[in-house]
């Protein structure tokens, strides 16, 4: 008798896991398929013609510090534009519906967040 409540139990249990695993990973599946950066004109937000990085961000942000330092370490030049420090910076960034800091512009592409494989990718762009 326990060992059939226990055997349903058990059943139950798997069907929840297995219930609860599903609806995880559907939730998952549209960050999935989305592209890790936008595609646009962002010409007039590089301050010259040489700039082919511009990195919108805080004096705070651990995400920021790590763009700049994963930036420097490469050897690419950037303008680092804080936005909790200028106001023309913040306009800016308010201008390009930023979300999220870092925001970061490479050649005709916004990366909001740091991720390094997008932002190898427009580097490889940017380069061409």
């Amino acid at each position: 008798m326990i060992l059939a409540k226990l055997k349903s139990l058990a059943v139950y249990a798997a069907i929840l896991a297995a219930g609860l695993g599903v609806g995880v990973g559907v939730a998952k599946v549209p960050k999935l398929l989305e592209k890790p950066y936008m595609q646009g004109d962002y010409a007039a937000y590089f301050p010259d013609s040489k700039t082919r990085v511009v990195v919108y961000g805080t004096t705070t942000c651990p995400f920021c510090a790590k763009t700049r330092q994963y930036l420097n370490e490469r050897k690419i030049a950037y303008a680092d534009l804080n936005v909790d420090v200028s106001d023309k910076a913040q306009q800016e960034f308010k201008a390009l519906k930023g979300s999220a800091v870092p925001v970061i512009l490479i050649g005709d592409r916004l990366i909001t967040g740091f991720k390094p494989a997008a932002i190898d990718d427009a580097l490889q762009a940017v380069a061409r």
